[in-house]
């Protein structure tokens, strides 16, 4: 290497930004004589081509067989996203279009959210999912026994967002009303306001205890509230996956066809969810869960629907994709649904309650 250092200066820093740049906008490899003709690179051709060499050898560039110029590797990518990227600036027509599509009166939020998939993936031309989730644990806010005819009864749980759940259970032939009586009355006092995690074997043998004649029945009912509670009820709604195919990365179609059959709702609910609100998080290449992945990068960033709700709106591109660009429009789209969601009663902090539009 004639013992040249491998830190990363802020030359090859300068070096890699141009090049992810410009691999951005061409999807072409990128050679030294094309950054050596860019505003601002004041250096000789040698230098540009030993700074690219050294970018190669540290595995920030890779060198596409059959090509001599160089693209981004994920690390590559991910030293940009992370310390290179300028922030882009939205310009008026994008802000205004996204105000606009965002004017459509949003109805219930199953239906919002796949407005908001079907906005978000015309907004930046890629596949978008967006996806609405409890975000608060759920608790029991009542229980109901109503014996049944034949031997059953009907076990009814009324849930914290007030949603209401029922099953119809068999009576064990020595129950009889007043033992479900009480057992109402001992699961309305032990198990009401607690999550599913506050459930614990200890009190599940103290409410069996309690249970008297109908102690056979407490299991099946605790089982049950328990699933009911973790079942964490959210809304997948993944749209555009046919917009890859203009990207020329997928112009091979087995490339494509592999992406493809990978974006369904399933690959989409597990993608990490671990970022607090207004914040946005870029998942480049194989920092994706899904292997069928390691090649696209997502951009997720969420929001609060309010209600114990949370939303969260991504889109799933090639790791060419213009992230300065990507998040830009996604946090802004965002920020606007967070305030839309907001209560009225609650005016953001920076602007006076008075331009908070009544809701609907």
């Amino acid at each position: 290497m004639g013992g040249r250092s491998m830190e990363l200066t802020d030359r090859k820093k300068q070096i890699l930004r141009a090049i992810v740049d410009s691999y951005i906008r061409t999807a072409e490899p990128v050679g030294s004589k094309t950054i050596s003709q860019m505003p601002g690179m004041d250096f000789s051709p040698a230098t540009i081509r030993n700074e690219m060499a050294d970018l190669t050898s540290m595995g920030l560039l890779e060198q596409p067989h059959a090509s001599a110029g160089r693209v981004p590797s994920a690390a590559g990518y991910r030293l940009y996203v992370d310390e290179l990227m300028q922030s882009y600036r939205l310009s008026m027509d994008e802000t205004k279009t996204i105000n606009q599509a965002m004017e459509v009166k949003m109805q219930e939020v199953d239906k919002m959210i796949s407005q908001v998939g079907k906005l978000v993936s015309k907004m930046t031309d890629l596949p978008a999912y967006a996806v609405a989730a409890r975000s608060s644990e759920r608790t029991v806010k009542r229980f109901d026994l109503i014996l049944a005819e034949a031997g059953s009864f009907i076990l009814v749980v009324m849930l914290s967002d007030n949603q209401v759940q029922n099953k119809l259970i068999r009576l064990p032939l020595d129950v009889s009303q007043e033992d479900l009586r009480l057992l109402s009355a001992v699961l309305n006092a032990s198990l009401t306001e607690l999550t599913a995690d506050e459930i614990t074997p200890e009190l599940l043998a103290k409410v069996t205890r309690s249970a008297a004649g109908a102690a056979n029945l407490v299991p099946v009912i605790v089982d049950y509230t328990v699933e009911l509670l973790r079942k964490t009820h959210s809304e997948v709604y993944m749209t555009g996956q046919a917009k890859l195919l203009g990207q020329p990365e997928y112009h091979d179609v087995e490339k494509a066809q592999e992406v493809l059959t990978s974006l369904d709702e399933d690959v989409i609910s597990n993608l990490p969810a671990t970022l607090s609100s207004g914040t946005t998080q870029i998942l480049v290449g194989p920092e994706n869960v899904a292997k069928e992945l390691k090649d696209s990068s997502v951009v997720i960033t969420k929001f609060d629907i309010g209600d114990g709700m949370q939303g969260m709106i991504g889109v799933v591109g090639p790791t060419r994709m213009d992230y300065a660009k990507i998040t830009a429009r996604l946090s802004y789209f965002a920020e606007n649904l967070g305030r839309m969601f907001a209560k009225p009663q609650q005016p953001a902090l920076h602007e006076p309650a008075l331009t908070e539009e009544p809701k609907k």
